[in-house]
């Protein structure tokens, strides 16, 4: 039996197929490529990477000072970048800073009435005022003039004091204009305020009070927002029968240290001293048995001087005394207050 070749010429001749072959379709597939793992990396990377591993594991702290000071460049960098934008978006003025952050002591001036004349000439006649049927007596302008006049000169021998005219819309009548802005307009007029305007810039208002417990309350408040802090030192203009209510009672009620408490006065008119010292001893009587207004009389009284129903911003400028002002006793307060640290 003669044996038959596999030569390439024979028709019994196999050749392995180059690619792979599926043997039930009879089609060749294309042979896949195996994927590079993702650890593999190219030479020259690979390299770099290893060259950086020795490094680390020769000079672990040489590195950790390399990552440190290259962390501590992107945060200065960063924080710089961030107050340029500050000062691009405010025109040079961060927003929230206090604007009066140098300034100690607190002059307070007590407001009695709105002016209501169109006119700046009339400042010193009683129909220009709007006066409540007690103090409808002749000079009784002159004696609101007198208290500016003598804010404004005790600001002005203290370049650490914020003067401040305190007073609220309290009179219906009047339109919704305050005493604050009342007694700040006249200073204005009068030029007491000076010429280089060292006052002028130290004065403003606080427009909420009610009563004299407030006057003194919401401009403590009123100072603290304007200066971040509280007064070292206070000084309150006002009649001078009203001395032992500002100076004692009220000051008794916020705690504030009697050392750093002064009392400026000014006479009544001669025609009301009689019945304005009547009525303050009415008034002091009050107080005693209310030191903080929230009773009784005291409380109907603010209630009636509020007539626009007026939002009392306080004490959100004033976060330290927000236990005072939720306080109504007729003991004082025993919590604690920024001036007693």
């Amino acid at each position: 039996m003669s044996s038959q070749g596999f030569g390439p010429g024979s028709p019994k001749s196999f050749r392995y197929p180059r690619a792979d072959y599926d043997l039930e379709s009879g089609i060749p597939r294309k042979a896949r490529k195996p994927k590079n793992s993702h650890l593999d990396a190219p030479a020259p990377l690979s390299s770099a990477l290893m060259k950086i591993r020795y490094f680390y594991e020769a000079h672990p702290v040489a590195v950790a000072l390399i990552l440190l000071s290259f962390g501590l460049s992107v945060l200065i960098l960063l924080s710089v970048y961030e107050t340029r934008f500050r000062t691009m978006r405010t025109g040079g003025t961060e927003v929230g800073a206090y604007p009066f952050p140098a300034l100690r002591n607190l002059v307070m001036v007590a407001g009695h009435s709105v002016y209501t004349s169109a006119s700046c000439g009339k400042l010193d006649r009683e129909d220009s005022w709007f006066l409540e049927p007690y103090q409808r007596h002749p000079g009784q302008a002159a004696t609101f003039l007198a208290h500016i006049k003598e804010g404004v000169e005790i600001a002005a021998r203290d370049q650490d004091a914020l003067l401040l005219f305190s007073g609220g819309e309290t009179r219906k009548d009047a339109g919704p204009r305050s005493e604050a802005q009342s007694y700040w307009a006249i200073a204005e007029s009068k030029g007491w305020y000076g010429n280089d305007d060292s006052v002028r810039s130290r004065a403003l208002t606080e427009e909420h009070a009610r009563d004299s417990f407030e006057n003194l309350l919401f401009s403590i408040c009123r100072f603290r927002e304007l200066t971040g802090t509280y007064p070292q030192n206070i000084t309150v203009v006002s009649y001078d029968f009203k001395e032992e209510r500002f100076a004692q009672l009220h000051r008794s009620a916020l705690g504030f240290p009697e050392e750093r408490f002064f009392f400026s006065g000014t006479p009544a008119t001669p025609a009301a001293k009689e019945a304005a010292l009547k009525g303050e001893a009415s008034v002091r009587s009050q107080f005693q048995e209310d030191p903080y207004g929230c009773l009784g009389s005291l409380r109907v009284k603010k209630l009636k001087r509020d007539p626009f129903h007026r939002t009392i911003p306080y004490p959100n400028g004033c976060p330290e005394l927000k236990g005072m002002f939720s306080y109504c006793g007729m003991v004082p307060y025993s919590g604690n207050l920024p001036w007693t640290h």
